[in-house]
């Protein structure tokens, strides 16, 4: 049986950067990312969301953090060089990605918008993002991720506060 590759996937082939796909149980609905993680066997830190938002610019930012933290709005807003940053709603997750909430990569959007990753990141060898599906993820080194997004590294996540 062939293996099946999401888009993400295809275009880390094309571009030869290495990766490991992971893949979790799921019902068809999004899971939290610390479930994801859970059912992966992954430690929660190791696996990280994608968060969309809407800059006062009116520019789309792309904001990547571990599933255990939240997003720290004036931190990101400060990465991204804009006076302030909100989240997107779920219902416009496809319109401005291609995917939907669940299954939200960095990797392969519609337009490659201004990434930043957590800075914790920078200290794992290998880090894990969604491969563009509920239920598949990529497992990549952070530096081929940040290269292959032309993202930055940014202090990002809400000090000492959980997402449950």
């Amino acid at each position: 049986m062939a293996e099946f590759k999401t888009n993400v996937m295809r275009i880390l082939d094309r571009k030869k950067i290495a990766y490991t796909p992971h893949e979790y149980e799921h019902s068809g609905d999004a899971v939290d990312g610390i479930t994801a993680a859970a059912r992966m066997g992954q430690p929660p830190e190791k696996v990280f969301k994608t968060l969309v938002t809407l800059g006062a610019s009116k520019n789309y930012r792309v904001f990547v953090i571990p599933v255990e933290k939240e997003l720290d709005l004036k931190k990101a807003a400060r990465a991204a060089g804009e006076k302030s940053v909100a989240m997107i709603h779920v219902a416009e997750i496809n319109a401005a990605t291609g995917y939907i909430r669940g299954g939200c990569s960095p990797i392969g959007m519609k337009k490659q918008y201004a990434t930043a990753i957590d800075q914790s990141a920078e200290a794992l060898s290998t880090m894990i993002v969604s491969a563009g599906r509920i239920g598949s993820q990529i497992e990549i080194a952070p530096d081929d991720l940040c290269a292959v997004v032309r993202g930055k590294f940014a202090d990002l996540a809400k000090e000492g506060n959980e997402e449950r």
